[in-house]
């Protein structure tokens, strides 16, 4: 596979996985699909891991390599797409950045566990903090969170959902770098395609 078709094939994996980590996030934001409870979200909901980090800036690079995948920038492939592929390295790096700080994120929001009303303090806390994220096995301790309802089971999947998808971007957007930093010296060998050579008597 040639560099130019590895960029957009990377390019049209990584943008459905960037708009799911934004609607991950955005649900993230109404435990429970309630807005009641914007006022008791984790500081991991806030830092925004999957709309910014996995969501927007793995989106943009995304697009930088499906543009990668098309034709030259010149016409006709003069530059074997080099101009386009450089655009899509650093974009690449700037994802790289992105699914970092969203798989980052996300583990520590699915470490850590929500901020719910404790069944033994009567308080609002962490209850699963020092659980050192052990409360994701044992389904008999959500009992102690007792509102918002089913908000560890929430958070759970929805941070999983996380962790998984920047985790796949990752890889994506390491690929692409190597890719792109390949079209950039190599050029794109789809740039011959097309053009007929001359008849020679």
């Amino acid at each position: 596979m040639c560099t130019g078709q590895c960029a957009r094939c990377v390019g049209l994996f990584l943008i459905p996985l960037s708009l799911l980590c934004i609607i991950g996030n955005a649900l993230l934001l109404v435990p429970n699909g309630e807005t009641s409870w914007t006022n008791h979200l984790t500081l991991q909901v806030w830092l925004m891991g999957g709309f910014i980090g996995g969501g927007l800036m793995v989106l943009s690079s995304g697009i930088k390599a499906v543009r990668a995948g098309g034709k030259g920038c010149c016409g006709a492939g003069c530059c074997g797409n080099r101009c386009r592929m450089l655009s899509s390295f650093c974009s690449s790096a700037f994802g790289v950045l992105g699914s970092l700080y969203c798989l980052t994120v996300s583990g520590s929001g699915l470490q850590n566990g929500p901020i719910c009303l404790q069944n033994s303090t009567g308080k609002w806390g962490y209850p699963f903090k020092e659980s050192s994220g052990s409360y994701l096995h044992n389904e008999s301790w959500w009992s102690e969170c007792m509102e918002p309802p089913g908000v560890v089971r929430w958070n759970m999947v929805l941070f999983s959902l996380l962790v998984a998808s920047s985790a796949l971007e990752l890889l994506l957007c390491g690929t692409q770098l190597v890719n792109a930093a390949l079209g950039v010296f190599c050029g794109d060998c789809r740039k011959g395609k097309g053009v007929s050579e001359p008849f020679v008597g």
